[in-house]
């Protein structure tokens, strides 16, 4: 069940890494299409506007990605003089830390996208956007870092009760670049 559990986060990250890979693509694309375009005195109007939104929103749906493949920075100089005890408790607390971080930083997110419902409110842009779509999106990239985050604190204690330190390890262990060269 953990197994098929860890897969499942894993696999709908990726499917979201690559739909958002897509957004940027096309993001990039708006920006050279708008540089051409003035060249021969054309704007298409608004791609500084919309690839700000893009930036955020590939930010935040960015970092579940990121953290199931292990590639959130971490300083890990005492953790590589560690037995696998101690490799797993600093692995715990890394996640339990980034966990309620995640979780603190969805919550916040929250009010900025109530007020903006209720009040409204619109870019004061040309394109006048709605801004509760980009902040929905934004808000919604930290709510699914918050969940993942959680569900991979129940997980690693779940695999530290079965003292499965070497999949917890796998899960949410730092991976060193002294390792990786050994």
């Amino acid at each position: 069940m953990t197994q098929k559990l860890i897969a499942a986060i894993r696999r709908t990250n990726r499917i979201i890494a690559l739909l958002v890979g897509l957004v940027l693509m096309g993001s990039v694309a708006l920006i050279i299409a708008e540089i051409l375009l003035r060249e021969i005195g054309i704007s298409l109007g608004g791609s500084e506007e919309i690839s700000g939104y893009v930036m955020a929103g590939v930010a935040s749906w960015g970092l579940s990605f990121a953290l199931t493949e292990l590639a959130h920075v971490r300083i890990d100089l005492i953790r590589l003089k560690l037995q696998e005890r101690g490799k797993a408790f600093l692995d715990l607390l890394s996640i339990v830390a980034l966990a309620g971080v995640a979780s603190v930083v969805a919550i916040q997110c929250w009010p900025v996208l109530s007020k903006t419902i209720q009040r409204g409110s619109t870019a004061n842009t040309p394109l006048e956007t709605p801004l509760w779509i980009p902040q929905a999106i934004w808000f919604s990239g930290w709510l699914w870092f918050a969940v993942c985050s959680c569900a991979l604190v129940v997980l690693t204690l779940i695999l530290l009760m079965r003292r499965d330190l070497e999949q917890a390890d796998t899960l949410v262990g730092a991976r060193s670049e002294l390792e990786l060269e050994a």
